[in-house]
């Protein structure tokens, strides 16, 4: 029975790092085609039918480019520098639920690779040693643009990180929980979290598109005035780790927005999709497919968001820096203060007067 459940939990966490792969892969497609539809040309279509070998072509060339490391840089740092990058990007999903449960021979395992009762405090902790990939290879490289770029990323995120996290205190002050997976269920039967925390989660949002170094806060790699910025000196795969975990920080990103504000796997009308599965495949098969639409539902929310990623990344141009320190200290940590006092009151005061109402 251990062997059957550990199969199923190794399949579960295969499945989802494999997806995790696959977006970000083909994000870097997406994003083109994007592009290209904003702009009113095809983008990529030459490699495959409409282009969608494209990823595949991108990463033979990054595998087959010449791999240099600059005389002057410090070999052991510059390697790990994308390493680390790449390694925190992927870890961020290890606590994110992607649907319900999977029933198996008496079994019931969770779609997710772990449940931690601190899981919002695990996806903030391994995001904040994410510019520590940034941050060794902008020094390691011994360039001036790079390290200028580095120093960019890390008071970047330090300053975004601030916004995002007291913009995250409301809901756990509505909640009373830091798993991740018990916000989704408290966000059931539509009940999400949107509705009552729409200023935290525009501050959520501008906040991540910071912490992923996404224009319109891409000041770290700013071509104009740092040339390529902290990875101006990495070629081949190393540059493509920096590159891939950029785009796995954007998915990741979205899914944690869909996870705390858009209900995670619950979508409308689910309990009706439920009792009509279980009466017509039995409890275990119907538990089943209704796991998978969840599932599918919870990755079209995080699609959707890395769409708007990039949709803002071609409409917008980029702030100057005294704009992005101005943004993220007088503007943002003011305002997700302003937004946890709205919620404390609409906690103590508001809540109790509603639930006496509704019972």
């Amino acid at each position: 029975m251990e062997l059957t459940e550990f199969v199923i939990k190794s399949l579960v966490i295969l499945v989802i790092f494999g997806l995790t792969l696959l977006i970000a892969m083909y994000s870097t497609y997406g994003e083109r085609k994007v592009a290209g539809f904003i702009q009113d040309r095809l983008g990529p279509n030459r490699a495959g039918p409409f282009g969608i070998l494209q990823p595949l072509a991108d990463a033979g060339k990054m595998f087959f480019k010449e791999d240099f490391i600059p005389a002057q840089a410090n070999k052991w740092l510059f390697i790990a520098g994308p390493c680390l990058a790449m390694l925190t990007a992927l870890m961020t999903s290890a606590v994110i639920p992607f649907g319900d449960s999977i029933r198996y021979d008496g079994l019931e395992v969770a779609v997710q690779a772990v449940e931690a009762n601190i899981g919002i405090l695990y996806v903030f902790g391994i995001v904040s040693l994410g510019v520590y990939g940034v941050m060794v290879g902008g020094w390691a490289s011994n360039n001036k643009f790079s390290l200028l770029g580095a120093i960019r990323a890390a008071s970047q995120n330090i300053s975004y990180e601030i916004s995002m996290g007291l913009s995250i205190v409301a809901i756990l002050m509505m909640t009373g929980s830091l798993s991740i997976r018990e916000i989704i269920e408290q966000q059931h039967g539509g009940n999400w979290n949107i509705w009552y925390q729409p200023l935290g989660f525009i501050i959520f949002i501008t906040c991540a598109f910071a912490e992923c170094n996404r224009t319109p806060f891409d000041l770290p790699e700013c071509e104009t005035e740092l040339v390529g910025g902290y990875h101006t000196e990495y070629s081949s795969m190393k540059l493509g780790f920096y590159l891939f975990a950029e785009y796995i920080n954007m998915f990741i990103s979205s899914a944690v927005i869909s996870a705390l504000y858009f209900g995670g796997y619950n979508y409308p009308g689910m309990d009706w999709v439920y009792a009509q599965l279980t009466s017509a495949f039995g409890d275990v098969a119907g538990h089943n497919v209704a796991t998978l639409i969840g599932t599918a539902a919870f990755f079209a929310k995080a699609l959707f968001f890395v769409f708007f990623y990039m949709w803002v990344r071609w409409t917008l141009p980029r702030f100057r820096y005294d704009q992005l320190m101005n943004l993220g200290w007088k503007n943002l940590i003011p305002l997700a203060i302003l937004n946890i006092v709205i919620t404390g009151t609409g906690v103590l005061f508001l809540k109790p007067i509603i639930t006496a109402l509704l019972n």
